[in-house]
């Protein structure tokens, strides 16, 4: 009632002429606050037939690079098993599809292209279905979520596929070719070359992040992916898929079906991690323990126009509503979730109190905790999960994997939870953050409504 009675009176202060002085805007990190809340950003028509929704949204497991599940898997056939997945479970023509976006990062971009084709094809699209890749580093799973949505906003198309795909086992990490000696004259420049591991130092060191906090959060990680295994809750958002596993003494093939993460580890105590050694600095806080799993996987989300849904008779298990893209200081490129959390919950027209959960992306537990602790979020509304210290993170395909992981959740939670986050920071010093709503509550609490008269306020001021 209280927050209610507030929005009222924000919006019939909206009513009000402006003045010069009413607007005021920090460039710090803090959180920004949109005190009408959820009344003052969707514009949408009557039907709300123009809302971009999510119907479907599956992942492959997450294996641990080079010596995980997928080790002997090629990079085509882990992102196939979910593009057919999403097709096949909505019971939807492949044709309909106006374009599949691919989010990925380490392979050479016309090769990872090429495999995105060809996996296309292995799932049963036709070649009238066209394909394309996106790289925003580990955003890029987001960003390919965030690019299908836009386009159908725009009227390119009704239905598209946002996708994520990585093997970290075909491609590490590593920087071809020589280095522009220009780099050397610019400082920030210079930054976006720092090894990842030592931008969660600086962030540790920065912000006053101790190595206790951050083992304490990876052991919370590990425990509440290994909860959320025992009970079944991952199986509504994994594919299985059919590999091989190669023994690399005698070369032999073993046939295996990779269906559970294979990352997770129930019994991490904060006692073990304590007897880690820093990886990245002689006297730092970050460790193997602490950072998130390298890894390989893939994950598709199939997002359309609400009223092709409807018509179509297919289940909305998410609304996407808003997305975000911010720069950060590239040397502490952790920080960026907390900048661009508040920016996306802004422009959905809502208040970080607003959120129900959040998907934030454990690149490294100093960075995760710093967010947390920056924007003064409650710890049981945060990857319910685990996260990536955990669960793992393989760089093109964490944005679509945590879409996933959140409207599933949300929709295990029903009525008592409405809006959720996703979000991660970014190599080179950016942020992401998109927000969503659960599908089959929007349209009971809707913000856009039309107006009579002496009808001045939106649903949630009753």
């Amino acid at each position: 009632m209280e927050k209610a009675t507030n929005r009222q009176r924000v919006l019939l202060d909206h009513l009000r002429p402006s003045s010069s002085s009413s607007h005021h805007f920090e460039s710090s990190l803090s959180a920004s606050v949109c005190s009408a809340g959820s009344s003052s950003a969707y514009q949408r028509t009557s039907a709300f037939g123009d809302d971009v929704v999510v119907v479907a949204a599956y992942r492959t497991a997450l294996c641990k690079s080079k010596r995980g599940g997928f080790k002997d898997t090629f990079a085509d056939d882990l992102l196939a098993p979910v593009l057919k997945a999403v097709i096949e479970k909505t019971k939807l023509n492949p044709s309909e599809v106006g374009d599949i976006v691919v989010g990925t990062v380490l392979a050479p971009g016309s090769q990872r292209a090429s495999e995105c084709r060809m996996a296309a094809f292995y799932a049963g699209f036709p070649e009238t279905v066209p394909v394309r890749t996106v790289n925003r580093q580990c955003s890029s799973g987001l960003q390919a979520v965030a690019d299908v949505a836009a386009a159908i906003r725009a009227g390119f198309y009704d239905i598209g596929i946002g996708a994520g795909l990585e093997s970290m086992t075909l491609n590490p990490m590593a920087w071809d070719g020589e280095v522009n000696p220009k780099v050397k004259v610019f400082e920030q420049a210079q930054n976006c070359l720092l090894p990842m591991g030592v931008t969660s130092e600086n962030v540790a060191h920065r912000f006053g992040v101790s190595r206790q906090e951050q083992d304490q959060a990876a052991v919370e990680s590990h425990r509440k992916a290994a909860a959320a295994t025992a009970a079944g809750k991952f199986k509504d958002e994994i594919i299985p898929v059919n590999t091989k596993i190669v023994d690399p003494k005698t070369g032999d093939e073993k046939p295996v079906t990779i269906s559970v993460d294979d990352g997770i580890r129930p019994n991490t105590s904060t006692a073990e991690l304590a007897r880690l050694k820093p990886v990245f600095k002689k006297d730092g806080t970050t460790t193997a323990g602490n950072s998130s799993q390298v890894s390989d996987g893939a994950g598709a989300v199939l997002l359309m126009k609400r009223s092709i849904a409807v018509q179509k008779g297919l289940p909305i298990l998410g609304v996407f509503r808003t997305f975000a893209a911010v720069g950060v200081d590239p040397a502490i490129m952790g920080v960026g979730p907390a900048a661009a959390i508040p920016v996306a919950v802004k422009a959905a027209g809502l208040e970080l109190d607003d959120i129900d959960l959040f998907e934030i992306n454990e690149a490294f537990a100093s960075q995760y905790v710093y967010c947390q602790k920056k924007l003064e979020l409650e710890p049981e509304k945060i990857n319910v999960n685990g996260g990536a210290m955990a669960i793992g993170h393989p760089l093109g395909a964490t944005g679509a994997r945590c879409v996933g992981t959140l409207l599933h959740e949300m929709k295990r939670r029903g009525r008592d939870c409405r809006y959720g986050v996703v979000s991660m920071c970014i190599g080179t010093g950016m942020g992401a953050a998109a927000v969503f709503e659960r599908g089959d509550y929007c349209d009971d609490h809707t913000n856009a409504r039309r107006i009579g008269a002496n009808n001045l306020l939106s649903q949630d001021a009753k």
